[in-house]
């Protein structure tokens, strides 16, 4: 019997690692789609790397809902979840119902921290497994996958009380984690890493540190790549103070130390300045496309897991800030923009923004500021930013957030007719946002 995978978000990431999935023997993948999916079902994904060449991978089956995965005629042993994590948005779990069953292992291949919760709490029996990756792709056009560099994958089993005793389903977990790992080596990943529960959140929160110093520095330099921002002195050491901080941390909050073979913050940065690609933040390139940020996963959670340690963590407390007031500015900017003559709007705030329409550019927006605004509300009222002693800014971030919240309903609002007619008949569900 084949062991079946099914691809839930196929961006770069997905797309990449179901590529070299499908070339281990045995194994075939499938693919649930969203942008890419007529690119995808007529000509496949044509991918193309340094280290595999050049190749077209052709999904079994090819998707374009969940409700079509739904009545596919065969059944998954993984999921393999390569999405965006925005669980202040919505949540993401419920486009697996219907195909999780006994013996289906759920891959959440995805970036930040407390991401695996909403599937285990929706699926509380199923195999959970968590990973993460440092490779380097793209997707530059739809159904065009490159591969710039590094292909280490790391996943580990999701037990979120692991001293509770080995049970069945840990047990299962294990299994399951440690077939997908031969599969993957199969497939010419062999950098791909086993680890168990909390080796592998040690690994979450290492990729963190990168992610927490690098994506929103990117954005509040000035729309600075990597390289660029390590070649300025200043910034360079403000990164490794935020990497500092967040792996100062995660023993305390994971109740172990780091592993003594984890890289060290200098040796992270000084890896990211050899690399002459000019490759930009996740985040950046989020921002600069006006979608939507990996927020909440990657500063909100860090700073309510270490709450709960009675852990401080103000760099990324302040990071919050001044992105909140980043977002609330481009805000701001897009509503005037928007109230311009039609030929003014057109060279202007499209181009600026690189959206479609004002009010794609708005509801973006105001979701990414909201996200913000909602966890600095949130330590305001646990007290953290007393000691700053700022009532003024606390006053104005309440205004931003009720006007931000009233013109985001009536955006929405808006857009009702238009998706009731896409979708008649059925309740709305919420969009696959490929992860990168």
């Amino acid at each position: 019997m084949p062991i079946r995978v099914l691809l839930v978000g196929v961006g770069a990431i997905g797309s990449f690692y179901g590529a070299r999935l499908a070339s281990a023997p045995h194994t075939l993948v499938s693919a649930l789609c969203r942008s890419n999916y007529q690119a995808v079902r007529e000509k496949g994904l044509k991918i193309t790397s340094p280290i595999f060449g050049d190749a077209v991978f052709k999904p079994e089956y090819t998707f374009g809902s969940p409700a079509e995965a739904r009545q596919a005629p065969v059944k998954f042993d993984y999921l393999f979840v390569a999405t965006k994590a925005l669980p202040d948005l919505s949540d993401d779990s419920c486009l697996l119902e219907g195909l999780v069953g006994e013996d289906t292992s759920i891959v959440l291949v995805q970036n930040g921290l407390g991401i695996e919760e909403p599937y285990r709490k929706r699926f509380p029996g199923a195999c959970i497994l968590s990973a993460i990756t440092i490779a380097s792709v793209a997707q530059p056009s739809p159904g065009h996958i490159k591969h710039n560099g590094w292909t280490r994958i790391s996943i580990g089993p999701y037990v979120p009380q692991p001293d509770a005793g080995p049970g069945h389903s840990e047990e299962r977990a294990a299994q399951s984690c440690s077939r997908l790992v031969e599969l993957l080596k199969a497939g010419g990943i062999s950098d791909a890493e086993l680890h168990d529960h909390t080796g592998l959140q040690f690994v979450r929160w290492h990729k963190l540190a990168i992610n927490t110093a690098m994506n929103p520095s990117s954005v509040l330099s000035g729309e600075t790549a990597n390289q660029a921002m390590l070649n300025d002195a200043e910034l360079s050491h403000h990164l490794l103070k935020v990497m500092e901080e967040v792996l100062e941390t995660a023993p305390k909050v994971l109740g172990k130390a780091l592993p003594p073979a984890s890289a060290t913050p200098e040796q992270i940065l000084e890896s990211i300045k050899r690399n002459n690609s000019g490759s930009k933040p996740s985040m950046l390139l989020d921002w600069e496309k006006g979608s939507r940020m990996e927020l909440e996963v990657i500063l909100g959670n860090p700073i309510r897991m270490a709450r709960k340690k009675g852990i401080e963590m103000p760099r990324l407390q302040t990071r919050i800030e001044k992105l909140r007031d980043q977002l609330v500015a481009r805000f701001h900017t897009i509503v005037t923009l928007a109230a311009v003559s039609g030929k003014d709007r057109n060279n202007t705030a499209i181009a600026q923004y690189h959206l479609q329409t004002e009010t794609a550019a708005l509801i973006t927006t105001a979701e990414n500021a909201q996200s913000l605004i909602r966890q600095l509300q949130e330590m305001w009222l646990f007290g953290q930013l007393d000691t700053l002693g700022d009532t003024k800014a606390r006053q104005q971030s309440d205004e931003d957030a009720r006007s931000i919240a009233l013109l985001l309903k009536q955006l929405a609002e808006s857009q009702q007719p238009v998706a009731s007619k896409a979708s008649p008949g059925q309740a709305p569900q919420p969009a696959i946002v490929n992860g990168d």
